[in-house]
């Protein structure tokens, strides 16, 4: 005879179909905008949508690199309120709306593990 095995049920999310969270919500449009609009003159002229679509494409795959090759090195974040921070870079999610730090060093003392949120980051520097 089979073992019958318990099934976890999550709360019901916010739309009637229980499919997640509303997408008109202002929290899913800040965190998770899927695109940046067009210029005006990408939407009017075809020619002008490939540039600009050629050169959006360009940065985000030098963005991914940057971050590929942050692995394992230590990072300097520059953070809001001049705070400055170190860490031994780890990863990033999908979205990159966070960063998974080792060893990071902040005013206050040092965490071993820690994620860091992309909207709380200036800038980051790293030597290569």
């Amino acid at each position: 005879m089979a073992t019958p095995v318990s099934v976890l049920r999550l709360p019901r999310g916010p739309d009637p179909n229980s499919r997640g969270f509303d997408p008109k919500s202002p929290r899913f449009i800040a965190l998770c905008r899927t695109s940046i609009p067009t210029s005006a003159e990408a939407e009017a002229d075809p020619e002008q949508l490939q540039k600009e679509q050629h050169a959006r494409s360009m940065l985000r795959e030098t963005f991914l690199r940057c971050l590929l090759s942050m692995t394992n090195r230590k990072v300097q974040f520059n953070m809001y309120e001049k705070v400055k921070v170190e860490a031994t870079f780890g990863a990033s999610d999908i979205d990159v709306l966070n960063f998974q730090v080792s060893d990071l060093h902040t005013p206050i003392g040092v965490q071993k593990e820690a994620l860091i949120r992309s909207q709380d980051v200036i800038s980051f520097t790293y030597d290569v």
